[in-house]
This record gives C-alpha cells, sequence and structure tokens, in this order.
C-alpha cells in the first residue's frame, strides 16, 4: 500500500489514540493527522485520503459534514443518540457507518483499510484515463501526419527542386540571396530527413502491429485436442 494521509476528526483523545494506534501497527501506517471539532473550520480536507469522524460535541457532525467535498471518503464512527445516528446515516448515506460496538476498532481498520485500497484504485484508473487520452491526441496527431505525408513530400520536391535551379545559377543572386536559398535548401533538407525517419517509424510500427495480430490469430485458432 502506498503511502495515505488520513485525517481523524474527533473531540475525544482516547478515540485518536486508539484509532492511530491501529492505524500505525500495520506494516506501512498512513501519514495521520489528529483535529478537534474546534478546528475544523475552514480545513482543507483535500490533502487527505481518508477522514475518520468520530465523537465530536455540540452536535457538530451535520455542519462538518455539509463542508466536506463530495468525492472525500468519509467513515463515520460515533456514540452518539441514536435519533441523531439514524438521522446522519439517512441524510449522508453515502458515508459508512461504524458502531462503537464491542470489537469496534477492528471493525473500523478493516472499513478503512479497504477504503484506502478503493482510493488506490480510483486514482490507478484516473492517471490510466489521463494517459490514454494522452495517448488518443499522440494517435491522432500521429494519423494526421501519415495521412499528410504526401502532401508534405510534394511540397519538399518543389521547394528543393526550385532552390536547386536557383543554385544552378549563383551569378545572377546577390550573395545575400544566395546565402538565403542555401539556407532554405538546407532546412529543407533536414525536413525531408525528418520524413524520411517518420516514414521508417510508421512501417516499423505497422509491421510490428501486424505481426503481433497475427500471432494472436494463430493462437486463437489452436483448438486444444483432447486425449
Amino acid at each position: 500500500m502506498p503511502t495515505f494521509s488520513v485525517l481523524i476528526l474527533t473531540d475525544e483523545s482516547d478515540f485518536a489514540r486508539i484509532v492511530s494506534g491501529c492505524f500505525q501497527a500495520q506494516r506501512k501506517a498512513p501519514d495521520i493527522t489528529v483535529l478537534d471539532s474546534k478546528l475544523w473550520h475552514n480545513h482543507d480536507f483535500s490533502p487527505y485520503h481518508l477522514v475518520v469522524i468520530g465523537p465530536v460535541g455540540g452536535g457538530k457532525h451535520h455542519e462538518i459534514l455539509r463542508s466536506l467535498h463530495s468525492a472525500a471518503a468519509v467513515i463515520l464512527c460515533d456514540s452518539a443518540d441514536p435519533r441523531e445516528t439514524e438521522e446522519l446515516r439517512m441524510r449522508y448515506s453515502r458515508f459508512p457507518y461504524v458502531q462503537q460496538r464491542e470489537d469496534w476498532p477492528h471493525t473500523l481498520l478493516l472499513l478503512a483499510l479497504e477504503t484506502l485500497r478503493r482510493v488506490e484504485a480510483l486514482n490507478i484508473a484516473r492517471q490510466a484515463e489521463r494517459e490514454a487520452a494522452k495517448n488518443q491526441h499522440l494517435a491522432t496527431l500521429g494519423r494526421y501526419m501519415t495521412d499528410m505525408k504526401h502532401s508534405m513530400n510534394n511540397a519538399l520536391t518543389s521547394m528543393l527542386g526550385n532552390a536547386e535551379l536557383l543554385l544552378l545559377e549563383p551569378g545572377q543572386l546577390s550573395s545575400q540571396s544566395l546565402l538565403q536559398i542555401r539556407t532554405i535548401h538546407s532546412m529543407a533538407m533536414r525536413i525531408n530527413d525528418i520524413m524520411l525517419r517518420f516514414s521508417s517509424l510508421s512501417n516499423e510500427m505497422r509491421e510490428a502491429e501486424n505481426a503481433s495480430q497475427a500471432e494472436t490469430e494463430v493462437q486463437d485458432s489452436i483448438v486444444p485436442q483432447s486425449r
């Protein structure tokens, strides 16, 4: 498990101590921050992968939960009045709730670890989506360059041909014009080399893709023989 950050929000020091101890007993403990209800106002919850809300005074649960971002991973664990608890569970049903009964620290830890695994999986999925989108943009650019390769080669051929014709009669040009035409010719040759390399890479990738597809088709066509 990668290093996660966990916020424990409670007014009871024993609750914070027990929950912190459960996390710290793990082989790779998360970074833990403990905060009470007097300090949570205007607090930035975004750096935390998980927020564990324990007992807080003054009926502040509603206010605290309303302040959390909709995507925040939160676990409620409180021994409040049953009516208040039921109201919290109905209004904030998306948050898992752990009752402080016998062996509640073990239950809370299992739920917290599973929540962190889910957070990790979501982060990996989002990163994969970003990479896929990036690769899609690159693929689109590559297809465009492939489609335009013929037009680009025609334009380069015209540039090189006209530049070489002018260079065949250097006496008709000023030294400055001659230098500029040689620069145009040199840069056109460089672009031509780049296009040749691009064509070579495109062919190599196409051959590799065809070989991979052929191998897949061969493997799919193999039928296990029963003895």
